[in-house]
């Protein structure tokens, strides 16, 4: 049986990351929770402390990336759980929903399609971007040192190459009651505008639009067969 453990990268979320931390702790499908906090000045650090799970902080603000890349190194889990600190409306059965296809082998890896995902992903059901997936330690463990070495959120891109290459089955679960607050809503409109933009340029300067389209045509692929 696979074991699972939970990677939550973390930055100033000490408002939302409560709610993650109730869906994940004491789940019976999950072998440990990591909570890597990317030099967080809000208390996120020290919430997640109390909450008894493991806090790996980051000397410096390193970006998504490098915080999964440092999660995936002190797991021991045979399998990952990727989750975003600021969900809201997680549930324990949200966490199922996503773990349970790889344990029973109905999928390699799942990706979850959230109640508020941009509208062309809902439309078409898939988030190429989505945050929160499982998927088997091993198809990244030999590759840390590339995934800390990508802008700070070129992840999920980077992740989506890897599954494409190795012609894995995927899942894609719709949480249907949960959402990620708009960063406009988290930080004011012009900041949470900035850092969109930073994101995408992230995005953009790990694949190419091209191939971005390329990712997503052969994830529905690969969703549909």
């Amino acid at each position: 049986m696979i074991s699972v453990s939970c990677i939550i990268p973390a930055y100033n979320e000490a408002l939302r990351i409560g709610n993650v931390l109730d869906a994940v702790s004491r789940h019976p499908l999950l072998s440990e929770i990591i909570v890597v906090d990317d030099h967080s000045s809000d208390g996120t650090a020290e919430l997640a402390q109390r909450q008894g799970v493991t806090v790996i902080r980051l000397p410096g603000n390193r970006g998504k990336s490098r915080a999964v890349a440092e999660g995936i190194a002190a797991a021991t889990g045979s399998h990952l759980l990727l989750l975003d600190a600021d969900l809201v409306g997680l549930t324990a059965d949200d966490i199922t929903s996503l773990v349970q296809p790889v344990r029973q082998q109905q999928a390699d890896v799942t990706i979850s399609l959230r109640h508020n995902s941009p509208l062309p992903w809902r439309i078409i059901g898939l988030d190429y971007i989505s945050g929160e997936r499982v998927f088997a330690r091993a198809m990244v463990a030999a590759r840390l040192d590339e995934l800390r070495s990508l802008p700070h959120f070129g992840l999920e891109v980077w992740l989506n190459q890897i599954w494409i290459a190795q012609h894995v089955r995927i899942r894609v679960v719709k949480w249907s009651r949960v959402i990620s607050p708009y960063k406009a809503a988290k930080m004011g409109w012009l900041r949470g505008l900035r850092a969109d933009a930073a994101m995408m340029r992230d995005i953009f300067r790990t694949i190419s639009l091209r191939e971005a389209l390329r990712q997503i045509l052969t994830l529905l692929r690969r969703r549909r067969a």
